[in-house]
């Protein structure tokens, strides 16, 4: 038997060695990679710069603690900073720690202006993570059954209505935050109107409030601009950021702006492995890589690409929903429960995901070239129609 706690529904699959969008399994199969570690390799399998990267670190230094100054640390913080108009970051290791940073400074925010009871507005259909407080965050009851009781302090409202969060906040005014994903991934590639993050931003300006995009999926050039909300052209108060920073190393991050960026003192918040220097040669490399290589541009090109591939391959097909999405952050949503496709694309040689049950997930590398875009939909395509003809003759 197995010692590994039974906590995930792995499939039947183990993998030898990666490069490009390419994995290879333990019996020398190839498959095009279009979930990426769900949205985390960025530049996809053993690129050669951060591989590079990873051993030159390795043998100078790997870990120090928070005890001491980290160069590299300074460093991304302040590319980061100047890459989201930001001015302070903190790090962790993943984006759920980076979004309980950002629960845990806006409480403190609310504090600090004598609020006993402060209240964080979040959105159904979100998802934030799995420790206590991100769960309580997330919209998803199959994230938070069983582990009541949850955390207070959240109150929650349909996603992509801006009335909603400001009846929620002339009705409350114990709310001091609005934690938001400017895409929801999870949720199911959900892309808000155009005016949603600005009215938001208005909102908080209006209200005093504390605007928190949790950029966790979207961030770091996945949709095509280094972060999602950048296409709304707002800018946030905090931000949380993990997955694609580090293309695969972990690290995350929860940068803040303005007001929001004073509210931490020593001894508030911190984490023992949090920006070491090993993950952040890892962040700083991934950043230089996708700026120098002009992924942005790969993305914006290729996930359109994409998109009307596979638009125009599924126009016609009953079952098919929509296929939406920003960048290379797409889904095709079909009309009934799908995670059946997760297993036909993996005989057929494709990794793909289905998230919120019935939408297919596709979040390749962002080093993705148009050939690769099309060898994706010509063998994604007819899986997906044979999963909807069986389904609909059954």
């Amino acid at each position: 038997m197995s010692h590994l706690m039974n906590t995930y529904a792995r499939l039947p699959v183990a993998f030898e060695r990666g490069e490009g969008v390419w994995l290879w399994d333990t019996n020398g199969k190839r498959y095009l990679d279009a979930v990426a570690g769900v949205a985390v390799n960025t530049l996809g399998h053993a690129h050669p710069r951060l591989a590079a990267t990873l051993c030159e670190q390795a043998q100078k230094l790997i870990h120090t603690s928070n005890l001491y100054q980290i160069p590299l640390q300074e460093a991304l913080a302040t590319r980061l900073c100047q890459l989201a108009d930001m001015d302070r970051a903190f790090f962790c290791n993943s984006g759920a720690e980076a979004n309980e940073a950002a629960i845990k400074l806006a409480r403190l925010y609310g504090h600090q202006k004598g609020i006993d009871l402060p209240t964080i507005l979040v959105m159904e259909k979100s998802f934030h993570g799995r420790t206590l407080a991100t769960l309580t965050a997330s919209g998803s009851r199959k994230v938070q059954a069983g582990f009541e009781p949850l955390v207070s302090g959240f109150a929650r409202v349909p996603y992509n209505d801006v009335e909603a969060v400001r009846q929620a906040v002339e009705h409350n005014p114990n709310i001091v935050a609005i934690l938001v994903e400017p895409v929801q991934g999870e949720g199911g590639i959900n892309i808000p109107n155009r005016d949603y993050l600005a009215g938001l931003r208005r909102l908080c300006d209006e209200k005093g409030l504390l605007l928190m995009l949790d950029e966790v999926q979207s961030g770091i050039a996945r949709t095509g601009t280094w972060f999602a909300h950048q296409h709304a052209d707002i800018k946030p108060d905090v931000m949380a950021l993990a997955k694609g920073l580090g293309s695969g190393v972990p690290i995350g991050a929860c940068l803040a702006r303005g007001p929001a960026a004073e509210v931490f003192k020593p001894g508030n918040h911190g984490s023992t492995f949090g920006g070491n220097p090993l993950a952040c040669a890892a962040g700083l490399t991934v950043l230089r890589v996708i700026e120098e290589e002009k992924l942005l541009d790969n993305v914006v090109r290729v996930g359109a690409y994409l998109r009307a591939g596979l638009t125009d391959a599924l126009k016609d097909v009953p079952g098919v929903v929509e296929v939406r999405g920003h960048g290379l952050m797409l889904g095709i949503e079909l009309d009934r429960p799908c995670g059946e496709i997760v297993t036909r694309a993996l005989e057929a040689g494709l990794l793909v995901n289905v998230t919120s049950e019935r939408i297919v997930r596709l979040v390749p590398p962002l080093i993705l070239r148009e050939d690769e875009a099309q060898h994706l939909i010509d063998g994604l395509v007819p899986v997906i129609k044979t999963f909807l003809g069986a389904a609909g003759k059954a």
